[in-house]
């Protein structure tokens, strides 16, 4: 959707949620987060919709940023930024070719999403990244309204901070993820539940669905919601999960089992306590997806 202009990645990540927003700071060096804090968000504040407004109090949300982007002692003003994943569609889309061309590609892009979008892409910011799939060329593209983009961009501005890389929660999350096998990872919000298949670190399903359940929902309940695509990838790809990661419940041992039964793949932790430090206050490790997969990918 947007990116930085400045060849190192930032060492802040701040997710928002419906209910609360989450700031993170990396080590400075090796592949660990070792400060985070979070504030919790008044009901109302963010309301994440693919095409209305988001944002129904952006005072609040610009101050829950910068009190807790303050607690992990920023000393940057550049921070990768995580939206809603209902805020943002995520779309696969497979070509013979691509143009080489940057502008040439980007436009046959926005042409194939006319028909996967309930809006005109000219009107949305595209983020896309290519790479080979067999004979074709499989494009993972990130669609979000420019209206929608701007008012998350400007409650980080007024913060005092710049979004220089902004992502959708779930896209962030996979940064976590070590999938050359073929790998599930379910995060589970308050409010959807998004899941993702990946072989080879190569994305080849990804799916946002409505969690009406919220984080109470049962391992049962869990594993019955992911069913169908973990049945679609087997049927298309001719491949069983090898290995599952879940992410954004409190209690993920029930889930652990069901997936198990499911699948019969081996069910970890997405974050673990070797990509945190000691440090990072009182924000539980179920709920860090978004913001350590942003920073340690």
């Amino acid at each position: 959707m947007s990116s930085t202009k400045h060849l190192r990645r930032p060492v802040l990540a701040c997710e928002i949620g419906a209910d609360r927003v989450l700031a993170a700071r990396a080590a400075d060096r090796g592949r660990m987060v070792e400060s985070s804090a979070a504030r919790e968000l008044a009901p109302g504040t963010v309301v994440p919709d693919l095409m209305e407004s988001n944002l129904r109090n952006g005072t609040a949300l610009r101050d829950a940023i910068a009190s807790a982007m303050g607690s992990v002692e920023a000393r940057s003003h550049d921070v990768i930024a995580i939206l809603p994943d209902t805020s943002v569609r995520v779309v696969l889309l497979d070509f013979e070719t691509l143009p080489s061309a940057p502008e040439e590609a980007e436009a046959v892009v926005r042409f194939r999403l006319k028909k996967s979008l309930p809006f005109d892409p000219e009107e949305a910011r595209v983020s896309y990244h290519s790479h080979p799939n067999g004979k074709a060329v499989r494009v993972v593209a990130a669609v979000v309204l420019k209206t929608v983009l701007e008012e998350y961009e400007s409650a980080f501005r007024d913060a005092g901070y710049n979004p220089g890389v902004v992502m959708p929660s779930m896209l962030a999350a996979l940064g976590a993820a070590d999938a050359e096998r073929p790998t599930l990872v379910v995060k589970v919000d308050p409010r959807t539940i998004s899941i993702a298949i990946l072989e080879q670190e190569q994305l080849l399903l990804f799916r946002t669905l409505e969690n009406v359940r919220g984080v109470t929902i049962t391992g049962e309940q869990l594993a019955e919601e992911v069913y169908p695509s973990v049945v679609f990838f087997q049927d298309t790809y001719s491949l069983n999960i090898e290995r599952v990661y879940v992410a954004g419940i409190p209690e993920s041992a029930s889930a652990a089992s069901a997936l198990k039964n499911q699948s019969g793949a081996q069910v970890e932790d997405l974050v673990t306590a070797s990509q945190i430090g000691s440090t990072t206050g009182s924000v539980p490790r179920w709920r860090m997806a978004g913001v350590v997969g942003a920073l340690i990918s």
